[in-house]
């Protein structure tokens, strides 16, 4: 098997990332991007859709650019990171652009690929077990840790999330993310 794709991703992801923490909790920020590849190892084994496991997050939490993530990686990587960043939306306050977000985030997975969708499962299935872990040790405090603090907010999020991510539902960790949720909420 040729891994070097996915190899030269994991390294790079590790140097975008450097010194970061993983909003507050205390090691480092590449282990979420690490358990994103580990997840979707379980539904693929396509190497492209690995690295931009790996790199789903180098665009939007970090200074590079997609235009070095195509230059590195090639058009399809970079299209699956692109698809997996968030759109920002200008002149609105944190909650009211966190919902426009959220909403279009939904919408596009709605419609994409099953490649894209792939790669937006594991993001979205390492953040609501991390959701969860937190949930269980301080119950509903877990909400003051986000921008949004809005418990509802964030299960409307998350379950229009599975409804788009649907059609990986024979998957494993389809099948845990929707559990995962339920457990939350």
């Amino acid at each position: 098997m040729d891994t070097s794709i996915l190899d030269k991703a994991i390294v790079f992801a590790v140097n975008a990332h450097r010194g970061k923490e993983r909003r507050g909790k205390g090691f480092p920020y590449i282990v979420h991007p690490m358990e994103a590849v580990a997840i979707a190892s379980t539904m693929t084994n396509d190497q492209e859709l690995l690295a931009a496991a790996a790199l789903h997050d180098t665009v939007e939490d970090t200074d590079v650019t997609l235009s070095a993530i195509r230059r590195e990686f090639g058009d399809r990587v970079a299209d699956l990171v692109e698809a997996e960043s968030d759109i920002t939306f200008e002149g609105r306050n944190s909650e009211e652009s966190w919902r426009f977000r959220k909403e279009e985030s939904i919408e596009r997975l709605s419609a994409a690929s099953n490649d894209v969708k792939i790669v937006a499962l594991a993001d979205k299935l390492s953040n609501i077990r991390a959701i969860y872990r937190d949930y269980q040790a301080i119950g509903d405090k877990v909400w003051d840790l986000f921008s949004v603090k809005d418990a509802a907010a964030h299960q409307w999020h998350f379950q229009g999330l599975a409804r788009a991510l649907k059609s990986l539902d024979a998957t494993f960790a389809y099948r845990e993310f929707v559990e995962t949720i339920d457990k939350v909420f």
